[in-house]
């Protein structure tokens, strides 16, 4: 049994929601088929709400209930105040839907990671802003473990470059109250703002920096929920760019697009394409390679073990490479822009 704590209820509920379904998909088609080594995987799910209270408090509960491993959990508040429990029991935790650092270093035995980090989200945006002569850059991100992280790594890439952000600005997890934010950033006349909090509270710096007069442009790290942020700002999409540390979910470019779409598409209607669903499905799809290295009767162990020696490997094109000394699967970073009519471009 796998415990998966992620926000399924709220104003984050999408990005625990797709993230599970894509996980499910490939997790049911690997049962459908007899499972691993003769063992089915199921995946049990607790709400937390994005809250980390919540969080550590269904993880004492799936660690009681003995779950093999721990997998999927959506948040870098709720994964930070998970991992005390995690390093205590010495559970594996793969798959986080996080790239903070405090997740990373120091490394930490028992916790894999498939995406990329947050610094190499924000050097990448930074890079893409500079390079077209933009240097008047503002932040406005999450009070909380998540925003602070992608604050740091945007500090650290502008620092590299001799600048600073010209104006900050906040908003409380799981709050839309983004006023204070609009009248400390909008003032500094930034060319750019780049945003460090979920969708709907980006979604809402986005329409009322625009009412209040800003023309500049946004850019998002891929943490915000890609669809997400589409469906809530619909035609006001247009133009907003987003760093993505999975593959493009929505063309048959490379193999593991097409494997996902044809997945997706046996699943159902209630099931659609976007990069949440995508990175649930890799993270489950690296998960039981290694599992199926785990041998016969796998442990935790042999597990952690297993997952280590997948190195130098492609997942339909999505490069994975884990070690004894390194959990981070893959850098891999990429830009996209939201279109007016909701869709996704690179």
């Amino acid at each position: 049994m796998l415990g998966q704590s992620a926000a399924f209820s709220g104003p984050a509920a999408q990005l625990g929601i797709q993230m599970n379904r894509g996980a499910r998909i490939y997790f049911d088609s690997v049962n459908a088929a007899g499972g691993i080594n003769g063992h089915t995987i199921e995946l049990r799910t607790l709400d937390d709400g994005y809250e980390p209270v919540r969080c550590k408090a269904n993880t004492e509960q799936f660690i009681k209930s003995n779950a093999f491993a721990l997998f999927g959990y959506v948040g870098t508040p709720t994964c930070v105040a998970a991992l005390p429990l995690v390093t205590d029991a010495k559970i594996p935790f793969f798959g986080p839907f996080t790239g903070a650092e405090a997740l990373r270093a120091p490394f930490n035995r028992s916790v894999f990671h498939v995406r990329a980090s947050y610094f190499d989200e924000t050097a990448l945006l930074v890079r893409q802003l500079t390079n077209l002569g933009l240097d008047k850059i503002a932040v406005f991100y999450q009070n909380d473990a998540y925003g602070k992280a992608g604050l740091e790594g945007v500090n650290r890439a502008l620092k590299a470059k001799n600048l600073a952000p010209i104006a900050l600005g906040t908003v409380e997890r799981n709050t839309v109250d983004v006023a204070r934010a609009v009248k400390d950033i909008v003032p500094q006349m930034p060319e750019a703002v780049v945003q460090i909090s979920a969708y709907k509270s980006c979604a809402a710096f986005i329409r009322e920096a625009r009412k209040a007069g800003y023309g500049g442009t946004f850019f998002n790290v891929s943490f915000v929920g890609t669809q997400a942020l589409a469906d809530e700002l619909g035609r006001e999409s247009r133009g907003i760019m987003i760093s993505q540390v999975m593959p493009f979910p929505f063309s048959t470019t490379s193999a593991i697009s097409r494997e996902y779409l044809d997945a997706v598409h046996r699943a159902g209607p209630d099931a659609q394409p976007n990069y949440s669903s995508m990175e649930g499905y890799l993270a489950a799809k690296v998960f039981v390679e290694g599992l199926r290295r785990a041998g016969q009767s796998p442990t935790r162990d042999s597990l952690v073990a297993g997952l280590e020696s997948i190195q130098n490997a492609s997942f339909g094109g999505f490069n994975v490479n884990f070690g004894p000394k390194d959990h981070v699967a893959s850098r891999f970073v990429d830009l996209s822009m939201l279109t007016e009519d909701g869709r996704v471009r690179t």
